[in-house]
């Protein structure tokens, strides 16, 4: 996966149009921060009157007068109450509403990314950067905007009230706010490092468990569960140290902070006091000093914890930003057509292809043409290109020199749902979605009739054997479809091709796993599935393509041999090799 990295500002840039959608809750949610600030920033100013009346002229203070300012201040509670629970709820409502569309636009571009990028990069790391990763952002997209506002409405207030109460002490005072950057900046930006490294093997952490708990059985089958364990003894501690470190650049950031804050009150103690002794500020100022800048103080203490926060929200964008920034290799050409009533004449013309990431040549001036219609059958040894070129015709792949043609028209200029909405594929590993029968038969047509997915289950030989099961259509079918046969999987998964019913299919080895009698019932399945379609076999049981209109034979030199399988067996070559070594392992 691409581990770009990128600046605050950056990150900030591409975050920001989140908040469009929710401006007006954003606003009214910052004016309610403001409201919950005037109740702290009035305090301290009727505590300033109340000291400063009362050391002057005790018997001017009335009950009235006092009666007057706490009824101010239980009116400035109450509204101070009402605008936090607006905060707390609506306002973490919105945070929930961005990671929401977050997700949806991760999870979009996910579907949108090729091949190539799904074999470089580990499912358990995709699944970390948009669930844990993008809970950060929540807290981050709520209070962000908000503690900042505050941080910003408090300190230049404070500042100001405390300049006209003595600005010789507040210059004191403020001094130490330079220092105390120079040193915490250092240290903010370690812990970040940290977190991106700890999201990063929590990463690793998630594709280990996932790799050994999907492969439980050959885990079981090898003994190998001390193996296991020590090999995620491994992750686990080393997400161990990350952690511990962060805790560590964390204690060391917030015992900082902690010793200015101290510096802060010392100053104020004592400069105040020699102040007040010298008859620079009266009493009720230096009161009312010390509660501005114990709430300054404590502002910027939570300023500094909610950089951690902060640092976790701003790793979670980031990580997220890496997959939306991972590039669509496999995309609609501006011209493109969608594809209608396509009679499935397929050509390849001098194409050539090599896999992105590695730049592995597969084959190059490959020529090759298949009749609306026709069934060819493509076999040769492995890594000779079978499933490749098969790969490029839904575009799973680009070509890298030349094209493929589809009814005489570059397969480019055709909408990528519209070109892989006529091709059917049946694969060897069947991939069922933890579900129903009837849904993942459903998955080739969404919105199917239960009459519709029956009628393709009878296609395929697939009813009699789904109505035998306890709920019939309504099976549950386990994750990947575990509860049943190698056999029943394949069934349903030609069922669904069937549903979808297109003009193309590609059967890449799709009987080579099943055992005899399996094979001989999705054998019947295939070719019923195969009637009056173009039809491309991957195969290495070649018995099961004898009856191809045409057989080709694909090395690592391209197209060597092709014809029927009489005719390639009279060649006495590559296939009549591969054929006797066939026979000679029954």
């Amino acid at each position: 996966m691409e581990k770009k990295q990128y600046t605050n500002s950056e990150l900030l840039k591409r975050f920001l149009p989140y908040f469009k959608k929710y401006r007006r809750t954003l606003f009214l949610d910052l004016f309610c921060a403001a409201l919950t600030t005037l109740c702290e920033l009035v305090l301290p100013m009727i505590m300033r009157y109340i000291t400063n009346e009362g050391l002057r002229d005790l018997a001017a203070l009335s009950v009235r007068t006092i009666g007057g300012l706490g009824l101010l201040y239980l009116v400035l509670r109450i509204i101070d109450c009402l605008a936090y629970y607006y905060m707390a709820n609506i306002g973490h409502v919105m945070g929930v509403e961005i990671e929401t569309d977050m997700r949806r636009d991760a999870y979009s571009h996910l579907q949108r990314l090729s091949d190539t990028y799904y074999n470089n990069t580990k499912v358990g790391q995709i699944m970390g950067r948009i669930t844990n990763d993008l809970f950060d952002v929540t807290e981050f997209a709520h209070h962000c905007p908000e503690e900042f506002f505050i941080a910003a409405i408090k300190i230049v207030i404070s500042f100001v009230i405390l300049a006209r109460i003595s600005f010789p002490l507040t210059l004191i005072v403020f001094l130490c706010v330079p220092l105390m950057i120079a040193v915490c900046m250092p240290l903010n930006l370690r812990l970040r490092a940290t977190f991106r490294r700890q999201r990063q093997q929590i990463g690793e952490l998630n594709a280990h468990i996932e790799d050994s708990l999907l492969g439980h059985k050959v885990v079981k089958a090898f003994t190998n569960e001390e193996l296991e364990n020590e090999k995620f003894e491994v992750d686990n501690r080393s997400f161990y140290e990350i952690k511990r470190l962060s805790y560590r650049f964390m204690g060391l950031f917030q015992s900082a902070t902690r010793a200015f804050d101290g510096l802060m009150y010392l100053l104020v103690v004592v400069a105040g006091g020699i102040f007040m002794i010298k008859g620079i500020i009266i009493p009720g100022d230096l009161v009312a000093y010390i509660m501005y800048v114990s709430t300054m103080i404590a502002t910027i203490r939570r300023i500094i914890e909610f950089a951690e926060q902060f640092q976790r929200g701003m790793t979670g964008i980031e990580r997220f930003l890496q997959i939306m920034d991972a590039d669509i290799e496999i995309f609609d050409e501006p011209d493109a057509v969608a594809l209608t009533n396509p009679r499935g004449e397929l050509c390849f013309e001098n194409v050539s292809f090599e896999y992105p990431d590695d730049h592995n040549r597969v084959f190059a001036g490959l020529n090759l043409r298949v009749n609306a219609g026709e069934k060819v059958a493509i076999v040769g040894p492995s890594g000779g290109g079978k499933t490749t070129l098969c790969n490029l015709i839904p575009r799973f792949y680009d070509v890298s020199g030349g094209r493929i043609t589809l009814d005489g028209e570059d397969i480019k200029h055709f909408t990528l749902k519209s070109l892989r909405g006529c091709i059917g594929i049946v694969q060897q590993d069947v991939y069922l979605f933890s579900g129903t029968v009837y849904e993942n038969i459903s998955y080739g047509k969404p919105g199917a009739t239960m009459e519709e997915v029956e009628e393709a289950a009878k296609r395929a030989g697939a009813h009699e054997f789904i109505t035998a099961l306890k709920d019939g259509y309504n099976t549950y079918v386990g994750e990947r479809g575990v509860k049943l046969s190698g056999g029943q999987k394949q069934r349903i998964s030609i069922a669904r091709v069937f549903l979808k019913n297109p003009p193309i299919i590609i059967l890449d080895e799709a009987t080579a796993a099943l055992d005899n009698e399996s094979e001989y019932e999705v054998a019947k399945s295939l070719a019923e599935l195969s009637v009056g379609r173009t039809t491309l076999t991957i195969a290495h049981r070649l018995s099961t393509i004898r009856n191809s209109d045409r057989i080709l034979v694909l090395t690592d030199e391209g197209i060597v041999e092709e014809g029927s399988h009489d005719r390639l067996l009279a060649q006495k070559g590559v296939y009549y090799h591969l054929y006797e070594t066939a026979n000679a392992l029954k």
